[in-house]
């Protein structure tokens, strides 16, 4: 079917845009793994520079009392913005945590690490900005693909404020569990866009209940699971903490429960995948994309299976830390655009059974 430059173009913002999106998560999980949030301590420039230094004599004269005053400051407006909702216990820990008050030295591989991330986050920003100017393409058709492409651009300008939250404070666990589901949103809902404009014009498919069901219910569970595994990882840093980061090899160990709730629920979401794809294999032909994609989500579980044992029996190795949760959440795209692709498929050879 041909479509116009501005849909033609649409499309390939969009794409563009999950792409960078898992990049993103990606990058963010190397960030927590090698502890370079505060790498770049202001915003959004890197210590005053728009390109950070490579050396220690290129900083800013005094700059740890003055980036830890706006550390304090940020902080402060937020346990603020906690009392207006009633949180007033929490808005008063976070006024008396003391721990904001040392500063870090500085350390030219985080600094880099954190420009980075910053780097991709703000080319997932503009493409996520031309997905929703060139939305309007689809007035006429579809009115929700505009919605989803506007409403991510606010998501992520809460999103990055959010991030600055979860670096500034040292209390808030809760908010890294925000933060990674919010992420995930923004994710979907560029998905759902994405499939939205490539399935204009194509029937609807005959949605067979029981695999339908059972994608709703292994994406319900990849998501408990995404979020258990962030508490999972505030506990260990809690562990971290308390062991002044030595003993390194016994941090899981001592995440107690939450841990074997996180390893016990992995067994059931890959009992039940297993099952889904079985189905799906019955139900489709080996061309369809809804057997590629299962194959796909098949594959990125044993993979987070791999890191996962990594993380349990190898002291938490970095490279182990973001592998696992960039590969959580392509699990979780994946899973979700089988959802979508249940009912109305966007690949003309998905039709077959």
């Amino acid at each position: 079917m041909n479509i116009s430059p501005a849909k033609r173009r649409f499309q390939f913002f969009n794409l563009c845009a999950i792409i960078m999106l898992f990049l993103v998560i990606l990058a963010g999980g190397v960030v927590r793994a090698t502890g370079s949030g505060m790498g770049c301590p202001d915003w959004p420039k890197c210590f005053g520079r728009y390109i950070p230094p490579t050396d220690a004599s290129q900083l800013p004269a005094d700059y740890k009392q003055k980036y830890v005053l706006g550390r304090m400051k940020k902080n402060v407006r937020f346990a603020k913005t906690l009392d207006l909702f009633g949180y007033n216990d929490l808005a008063t820990r976070i006024r008396e945590d003391r721990s904001i008050l040392v500063p870090e030295d500085f350390n030219v591989a985080r600094t880099w690490t954190e420009y980075v991330n910053r780097l991709v986050g703000a080319l997932s920003g503009i493409f996520l900005l031309l997905t929703a100017i060139y939305s309007f393409a689809y007035k006429r058709s579809n009115n929700w693909i505009i919605v989803a492409s506007i409403g991510n651009l606010i998501l992520v300008v809460f999103q990055a404020w959010l991030g600055s939250i979860v670096v500034s404070t040292n209390l808030v666990a809760w908010i890294v569990t925000v933060h990674m589901l919010l992420a995930l949103a923004i994710v979907a809902l560029s998905i759902y866009s994405y499939h939205a404009a490539k399935v204009i014009g194509r029937p609807k498919l005959p949605v067979k209940g029981l695999i339908y069901a059972l994608t709703l219910i292994v994406l319900v569970l990849s998501t408990i699971q995404i979020s258990v595994g962030t508490s999972v990882r505030e506990k260990v840093d809690e562990v971290s903490t308390h062991m002044q980061g030595n003993y390194r090899q016994d941090w899981v160990a001592k995440a107690g429960e939450i841990f074997n709730n996180h390893r016990d629920m992995a067994l059931v979401v890959l009992v039940l995948n297993v099952m889904l794809y079985v189905l799906i294999r019955k139900s489709y032909n080996r061309h369809s994309i809804h057997q590629q994609l299962m194959s796909f989500t098949f594959l990125m579980i044993l993979a987070q299976i791999g890191t996962g044992i990594a993380l349990s029996y190898f002291a938490l190795p970095p490279f182990a830390q973001a592998s696992h949760i960039v590969l959580a959440s392509l699990v979780f795209g994946a899973q979700y655009y089988l959802l979508l692709n249940l009912s109305r498929s966007a690949s003309v050879r998905g039709v077959g059974v």
